[in-house]
């Protein structure tokens, strides 16, 4: 399995902070933030190799992060060749990019950069096995529908099988919403491909893909508990320093 990082995108909402720096560089109680993400992931034994996609405005601080951190497994860095926000490819370009570059055709495990949990992947891996060569997707319970319009919403089945899917609705059917952690099997990673050649629009958004992928196939979420926090603006950046502090990561 391979483990795919998200950290291409321009934060645009945290200027200034992120004007000239990247987002999941930003650092949470003295932490980088993919430092978390990178800690869990290499207590996955399955997984071996490690890839941050990136862009050409940030790559070398990635590259300077990556010389210092001590890890057992392979880790690297995919320049995804784009140098602002006018001309970024989205979260699935990104992720068809790197399947294309790196030549991919092991399970992929897609995370974003900026995703900050406290529950570890091994629940979340156990039960991606019993949803053979399915894709899974993480889902948070954040309790407030109009917290809830900010995010992809689900309505899952008694399986947990994804019946509906909104992107930023204005009438949330559930306060469920997805994470940015994704399982895709290998014999799924060709469907990325063939939903970015089916549209003309709306590619950045990894719902938009999922809304479209659960009618081609069963796709699943695995309900995470604890603390949660997608560091999409600066009062939630603020609250995951508060709380990380006060709790410990």
């Amino acid at each position: 399995m391979k483990a795919l990082i998200l950290a291409a995108g321009y934060a645009t909402r945290l200027y200034p902070l992120t004007k000239e720096y990247p987002k999941p560089l930003l650092e949470v109680a003295g932490r980088p933030l993919i430092d978390y993400i990178v800690t869990k992931l290499q207590r996955v034994k399955e997984i071996d190799e490690i890839l941050v996609v990136t862009n050409s405005k940030f790559v070398n601080k990635f590259r300077h992060w990556q010389e210092n951190i001590n890890s057992p497994k392979r880790i690297s860095v995919v320049d995804d060749l784009t140098a602002s926000h006018d001309n970024k490819l989205g979260a699935i370009g990104d992720i068809r990019f790197v399947i294309d570059k790196a030549r991919l055709k092991d399970d992929l495990l897609v995370i974003g950069g900026d995703n900050l949990f406290d529950d570890g992947l091994d629940d979340f891996l156990s039960f991606v096995k019993t949803r053979t060569d399915s894709p899974v997707i993480g889902a948070f319970n954040i309790g407030d529908k109009l917290k809830a319009k900010k995010y992809g919403v689900v309505k899952l089945d008694a399986q947990n099988k994804i019946a509906v899917f909104q992107e930023k609705p204005a009438a949330p059917k559930s306060t469920l919403v997805a994470m940015c952690l994704y399982y895709f099997p290998k014999k799924c990673l060709g469907l990325i491909k063939e939903y970015m050649e089916s549209k003309s629009d709306k590619h950045d958004a990894t719902g938009f893909y999922i809304d479209w992928l659960k009618d081609k196939v069963p796709v699943y979420a695995f309900i995470f508990r604890g603390r949660w926090y997608d560091i999409g603006a600066p009062d939630f950046y603020e609250e995951a320093n508060r709380s990380f502090r006060r709790k410990g990561g």
